[in-house]
Parts: structure tokens; C-alpha cells; sequence
């Protein structure tokens, strides 16, 4: 999984290009800095490693939170989002803008590299 860049922008699919999610549709609070937003399902096996990278990137990088999502509980914001497997990861600026996207397992230095520019503004 990559956080992929095209012409200076994250390339974003779906509706969710400058959208912005809040405690409410996420059911958690954003962090400080970033948030690394997980949506999961129950038997994907992907999803628990991507827990556990997501988990300690956030626990190393003061300010950023890592919530995770149930896809099959909030279906709604999964459509919302055009959310079409898990693990899905979008990354949150401070003030709940979907910055970065990216599907499948991550990698800790993708990671880290989308959430310097979900800090940065770039």
C-alpha cells in the first residue's frame, strides 16, 4: 500500500476530496496534529496488522490519533466514502480534512510519510 501523490496533490478517490469527518461521523475525537483513520472488517487478516503498524505510528508521533472503523457497523459513511475494501486508511489533517487515502496493508514508512504531509499541508 502506497499514499500516492500526483501533480503535487494526494490523489483521492472517491467523494471524499476535501472532506472533512469529525468526532461525530468518526466516533472518536481527532488527534491533536493527525488522525489515521482504519476502516476494518472482522475476518480480514490485513486489517489486524494494519492495527497494530497504525497503533504505533501513533503512539511514536506526538499529536496523532488512530481510530478504527467497523466497515459492516457504519455503512453509511462506508458508502459516503466509497470505501471499496479493507483495510482502507484515510489520513487527517488537524481539523478533519482527508488528506491521504490508501488501501491494503501499509507499510510503517508510507505511513509516516503521509502523515509528515498531513501535518505539513502538503
Amino acid at each position: 500500500m502506497t499514499f500516492r501523490r500526483r501533480k503535487g496533490r494526494a490523489r483521492v478517490r472517491g467523494r471524499d476530496e476535501g472532506t472533512v469527518l469529525g468526532p461525530a461521523e468518526l466516533g472518536g475525537e481527532l488527534g491533536e496534529r493527525a488522525t489515521l483513520v482504519q476502516f476494518s472488517s472482522a475476518f480480514c487478516a490485513p486489517c489486524r496488522a494494519t492495527r497494530r503498524v497504525l497503533g504505533e505510528v501513533a503512539a511514536m508521533v506526538p499529536g496523532v490519533s488512530h481510530l478504527e472503523i467497523d466497515a459492516e457497523d457504519r455503512l453509511e459513511l462506508v458508502r459516503a466514502l466509497d470505501i471499496l475494501k479493507t483495510p482502507t486508511v484515510l489520513v487527517l489533517d488537524a481539523g478533519g480534512r482527508v488528506v491521504r487515502r490508501a488501501s491494503g496493508q501499509p507499510r510503517r514508512a508510507d505511513v509516516i510519510a503521509a502523515l509528515g504531509a498531513a501535518v505539513t499541508g502538503g
